[in-house]
């Protein structure tokens, strides 16, 4: 029997080629709060719903 398993949180790293951006200007979002993220340890994680809501939020500044 196979388990597949979806991913529960992204890296910083993985969110940045998600969203088609350079690690530093992610993790700048990041530190700015424009992107939600939660400490883990020593590393910060990002719900899948919190780029979501950095999509919405843009895409709802550029339409106003």
């Amino acid at each position: 029997m196979e388990f597949q398993f979806s991913k529960k949180w992204y890296t910083p790293a993985e969110v940045a080629e998600m969203l088609g951006f350079g690690l530093s200007k992610t993790k700048l979002l990041i530190a700015m709060r424009e992107i939600r993220s939660v400490k883990v340890g020593a590393h910060r994680r990002i719900l899948p719903e919190w780029v979501d809501e950095y999509i919405e939020q843009v895409t709802r500044q550029d339409s106003a």
